[in-house]
Formats: structure tokens, C-alpha cells, sequence
């Protein structure tokens, strides 16, 4: 695997994707980031050698790299899901990759199920800690040392500081931000009445079908992370409603402008 991320890497690198400060990653319905970047390069993932293609009709699967502010920015239009058959190694291939090119810090987003029903449509919510309830770990397999220890500490997997720095900037914007657990389950499917309070007996405020595998790579690497879900749907098991793909891309992308905005705030004022 060493190879192919070497030589992914050296790919980008001839390609202009130089010396970048933070990577980020665009979860479903969540683009509107990409208005903030000052874009130069945008690369398809299926150019770029062992680099897995976005299945899903929403996910534009491009790789951009460009500038917000004075950072040099990485960006992921649209990620992989274990629902997609891919495996947690192949998952987690481009965040290795973007800290072989060299980013220092790492943003997530994705949509996700408000299991705390205090959370409603359209919410942000910053994720705190999480349960991994997929069936695979990413790091499973050989260990390469020069990536990260064989047993990562997972002590605290969102960085405290970053979480600091979105509060204060939610906070000076006006835009609510909430904090929560994220339980990331393997999907395709949403989850049954029983399993939603499965999901709040075990500390669950927010759910989705990814995340978890990019910050656990992320935390093998000594890679400072922050996360935030924009909640879609209310998972209420005794009003449970039938819910759709498109209603969830349509209010991800109503709460998409508060959180593209406050990532370019934060991107900006890094250290």
C-alpha cells in the first residue's frame, strides 16, 4: 500500500498540489465550501492512480486544491462509504495521501440522523467523540510504522483546539452549533425504530454511514481532526417518518452555507 500511496501522491505533486496546509472533506450535499476556495487545480479521482471513483450520483468525486486566505487548502468533493463495497483501506486512501503532501490539519463533514431530539432539520452539530459500529477497521492488516503506531490512542479523536475555534466562530456568526457522540453504522439502509434506541441507549446524539474510518486513520497519523454533521433527518422511533434520499441532499444543502462559511473562517485564522 506504501507504494500506491507514494506514488498517488507524487501524482498530485506533478500536478500542482503542493505543500498544503489543511485538507477537508465534503460530505453529502455539503459543496458549498468550494465557493470559498480560490480553486487552481481540480483533478477527477478517477485520474489519479489507485485512487477509488465516487459511485454515488451526488458526490461529484473531484479532488481540488486551491486557496482560503493565505492556506493552501485540499479538498474532497464527495467521499467513499463502506455501503459502496469498498473496503476501509481504500476508504481512507486519500487522507493518507493528503498527509503525504503534507496537510496539518484535517475537516470532515458529512449529513447525518439526529438521534437527540433536540437536534432538528438543517442543525449543526459538532461531533465530540464517536461509536464505530462498522464491521471493519481500516487499520486492520500489516502496520506501516512509518505512517503510525500499531495501536493508535483514541483517547481523544476530535481535536479539543480546532472544536475551540469552530464554537468561537459559530458563536461570533450567529450560527447555532450543537456538540454530540456520532455513531457511524455501515448503511446503505437507515435504521429501524429499535435501532435508533438501540443507538440513544449506548450515548448516541448523532448517526451516519461514514467519518469514523477518515478519523481513525487520521489519529494513526498524528493528524489533527475536527468533524461536523448538518442533521437531515429527526429519528424519532415513536414518530418515526419515512424519509428520502433527495429530502436529505435538499436540507443539507440549506445548512451547507453556514458550514462552508465557518470552515473558511477557520481555515483562515489556523496557526
Amino acid at each position: 500500500m506504501m507504494h500506491q500511496l507514494e506514488e498517488a501522491a507524487a501524482y498530485l505533486r506533478n500536478r500542482g498540489f503542493r505543500a498544503p496546509d489543511v485538507g477537508i472533506v465534503l460530505g453529502t450535499g455539503l459543496a458549498r465550501f468550494i465557493d470559498k476556495m480560490d480553486v487552481h487545480f481540480t483533478i477527477p479521482y478517477k485520474n489519479i492512480p489507485h485512487f477509488p471513483v465516487a459511485t454515488m450520483e451526488f458526490h461529484a468525486g473531484n479532488l481540488l486544491f486551491g486557496t482560503v486566505g493565505e492556506k493552501k487548502v485540499v479538498a474532497m468533493q464527495g467521499r467513499f462509504h463502506f455501503y459502496e463495497g469498498y473496503s476501509m483501506k481504500e476508504i481512507t486512501f486519500p487522507i493518507r495521501v493528503m498527509k503525504l503532501l503534507g496537510i496539518k490539519k484535517l475537516l470532515l463533514s458529512n449529513a447525518a440522523g439526529g438521534v437527540n431530539l433536540d437536534f432538528k432539520k438543517g442543525s449543526l452539530v459538532l461531533i465530540e467523540d464517536h461509536i464505530n459500529l462498522q464491521p471493519e477497521n481500516p487499520l486492520t492488516g500489516p502496520n506501516f510504522e512509518n505512517l503510525g503506531p500499531r495501536f493508535p490512542d483514541m483517547s481523544r479523536p476530535y481535536d479539543k483546539e480546532i472544536g475551540k475555534q469552530l464554537k468561537r466562530i459559530a458563536q461570533e456568526e450567529g450560527v447555532p452549533l450543537h456538540e454530540g457522540v456520532y455513531a457511524a453504522v455501515a448503511g446503505p439502509n437507515l435504521e429501524t425504530r429499535a435501532e435508533y434506541r438501540y443507538l440513544k441507549t449506548i450515548g448516541t446524539d448523532v448517526v451516519g454511514m461514514s467519518t469514523v474510518p477518515e478519523v481513525i486513520v487520521a489519529n494513526h497519523m498524528a493528524l489533527p481532526c475536527a468533524a461536523v454533521s448538518v442533521i437531515t433527518d429527526e429519528c424519532d422511533p415513536d414518530n418515526l417518518q419515512a424519509v428520502n434520499v433527495e429530502e436529505i441532499i435538499e436540507i443539507a444543502g440549506k445548512a451547507d452555507k453556514n458550514l462552508g462559511h465557518i470552515f473558511a473562517r477557520l481555515i483562515k485564522e489556523m496557526l
